[in-house]
């Protein structure tokens, strides 16, 4: 080889087979199925093991630095591998969003807007780098790189764009699945009629985080919590066995492997019409969810979920917030201990229900003063809602968490 050639192949990326399956109905399915086990599995591990969330995730994290490197130390695609960090990202990216979220009481409009841009700059130096944002030209180490990056980033942004809309909404997730399955289909109506084939994947990737996230909550969640009452542990042994089995029929079939990275085919009038077309989709979703949000809506009982309960110094809540709101906080709350000690559930259900309006109308003044403060006495009063409106109510828990929220709030 000649000095030329040697030096010309130093500068130039290591090409590979495609690292990327083809993008058929089965990729649609599997990646539906990887993001409802990110839900669900990582709700498991978390809540129902009792593991906690920053541990959960940093354990993931590790997870995902092991499984992340195997799957670049290989030359071309290869199913097993390739979703096995797809899932291990989907529930890594689904903690870093509910850190942000449970821990630092980040607002969910902040933490998708922060995404959504983040995501922007990824795909920006990824273009600027490469020039193609194309999955069909993964075959060189940066190029995966910024691939594995942009859908992890996705993943973060799926999971604070569906939770800000159940947020805003009130929607059961059975309700909130049909959202992102609706967009889903319009960006595959829009990509048939001639829209930008790499827009319309990127859009409908980031939807599938949403779409899979609410399908899980709505088999795992209990019946009175508006889902099917699976339970998250069965709910991702069910969907890792999908995804078990489909890995394994695709890797018989091969059905998904590309032989040869083509870039798709353009019409670039018919996309500049097309982005239109997805303006005013955009512009039909934030009129839906603004009416939405509109609407009289409420938790329905028990939809809380498992309380996040951080630490609170004695006085805390007092020194910070407005001496009026916490009064009003702990007369309500001690009126629903004394029906509680009575036996009279009903009262203390209304008084539940008169609490958490009081917080809800007080949360946006509340949490701008101090995320920390607002986080740790949000966490108490799910854990007394939850307790209160359970469908076979414990006195003893229910006095129990009601002691502990009137303690913070002394």
């Amino acid at each position: 080889m000649s000095d030329t050639m040697r030096s010309a192949a130093v500068r130039s990326p290591r090409t590979m087979l495609s690292k990327v399956p083809e993008i058929t109905v089965w990729f649609w399915i599997i990646k539906i199925l990887c993001t409802t086990v990110g839900e669900s599995f990582a709700d498991w591990i978390n809540m129902t093991l009792g593991v906690g969330l920053v541990l959960t995730a940093v354990i993931f994290t590790v997870v995902l630095a092991a499984v992340l490197a195997w799957q670049l130390m290989l030359d071309r695609y290869t199913p097993f591998v390739y979703w096995l960090t797809v899932v291990v990202l989907s529930v890594t990216g689904t903690l870093y969003t509910d850190i942000l979220t449970d821990q630092f009481g980040v607002p969910l409009a902040l933490s998708s807007g922060v995404f959504a841009a983040v995501l922007a700059v990824v795909f920006g130096v990824w273009f600027a780098k490469e020039r193609t944002l194309s999955i069909h030209s993964i075959t060189t180490l940066p190029r995966e790189l910024f691939y594995w990056l942009a859908i992890l980033v996705t993943f973060a942004l799926g999971t604070a764009v569906g939770d800000w809309t159940l947020d805003i909404t009130g929607w059961g997730p059975g309700i909130a699945v049909l959202l992102p399955a609706g967009l889903i289909v319009a960006i595959v109506a829009g990509w048939k009629l001639g829209a930008n084939a790499v827009l319309s994947f990127w859009l409908a990737y980031i939807l599938t985080r949403p779409l899979g996230a609410n399908m899980g909550d709505w088999l795992g969640f209990p019946k009175d919590q508006q889902g099917l009452g699976l339970g998250v542990a069965i709910t991702s042994v069910i969907f890792m066995a999908a995804i078990l089995a489909t890995v394994v029929y695709l890797t018989v079939t091969k059905a998904d492997v590309i032989d040869k990275a083509d870039a798709p085919r353009a019409n670039p009038g018919r996309e500049k019409i097309m982005l239109g077309y997805f303006g005013a989709i955009a512009v039909a979703t934030a009129g839906l969810l603004t009416w939405a949000n509109a609407q009289p809506h409420a938790a329905p009982p028990g939809a809380e979920g498992p309380a996040v309960i951080t630490a609170i110094a004695p006085g805390q809540a007092v020194a910070t917030f407005p001496a009026a709101d916490v009064a009003n906080f702990r007369t309500i709350t001690q009126d629903m201990l004394a029906k509680v000690n009575v036996g009279d559930q009903a009262g203390a259900t209304a008084d539940a229900k008169n609490l958490e309006t009081a917080w809800d109308d007080g949360q946006p003044k509340l949490k701008a003063i101090d995320g920390k403060t607002w986080t740790a006495i949000d966490g108490r009063i799910d854990a007394v809602l939850t307790a209160i409106r359970d469908a076979n109510p414990d006195r003893s828990t229910q006095t129990q968490t009601i002691n502990d929220l009137l303690a913070a709030l002394k």
